[in-house]
């Protein structure tokens, strides 16, 4: 015997080393280059998002931080799933988020200071309880979640803001008009996605 050692075989090692390549280059955890490897998605774009000028980024943070119509919109947007009822799904919601724990959203001043800085992360840490919360709503029975939707739109529509009532009034039509079922699995995932990064 020459004493060399053999190395013992082990499952994933050159994908693992990818991951740790990927996320070393890009700058990211373990896990988000790990998910992008996984479903294809290009670093080439996530590396461009990255590095939009100040003002996209904040136009982009401006839009997460404006509840519920806006970061519904934002995060169907950067987490894109083909599915065309996603954003409305999200923004629902989060309209459910808002009126059944109101005490959840950031306040308006807080929102707008972290939308000024131009950062995904921030708005997303800031509105972290919001977005666990819309999360839960998706493991409830579906009829269940159905009468929340239905209640707190019904509550918003009657709400004093213009902003909540105009929201309430759009989603409501939705709601009445168009079959969102589908877009049930993918407003899941695209939160699952959210709260990993």
């Amino acid at each position: 015997m020459t004493g060399t050692k053999h190395r013992h075989p082990v499952p994933d090692r050159a994908r693992r080393r990818a991951v740790r390549a990927l996320a070393a280059q890009l700058g990211v955890p373990y896990s988000v280059a790990a998910r992008m490897l996984a479903e294809g998605r290009r670093p080439v774009v996530f590396a461009q998002r990255e590095q939009r000028p100040f003002h996209a980024r904040v136009r982009d943070t401006r839009e997460a931080a404006d509840l519920p119509l806006g970061r519904a919109a934002h995060l169907s947007t950067r987490f894109q799933t083909g599915e065309p009822g996603l954003r409305t799904v999200l923004a629902m919601l989060y309209a459910t988020v808002e009126h059944e724990a109101p005490a959840l959203k950031p306040a308006p001043e807080e929102l707008s200071w972290v939308a000024d800085l131009g950062e995904e992360a921030a708005v997303d840490i800031t509105c972290g309880a919001l977005d666990q919360a819309a999360r839960l709503l998706l493991d409830n029975d579906t009829w269940r979640l159905w009468n929340r939707i239905e209640a707190a739109l019904t509550a918003g529509d009657l709400n004093a803001d213009p902003r909540i009532r105009d929201a309430a009034r759009l989603l409501g039509r939705e709601l009445r008009t168009v079959s969102l079922r589908s877009a049930l699995p993918a407003a899941r995932r695209t939160l699952d996605a959210l709260l990993v990064v």
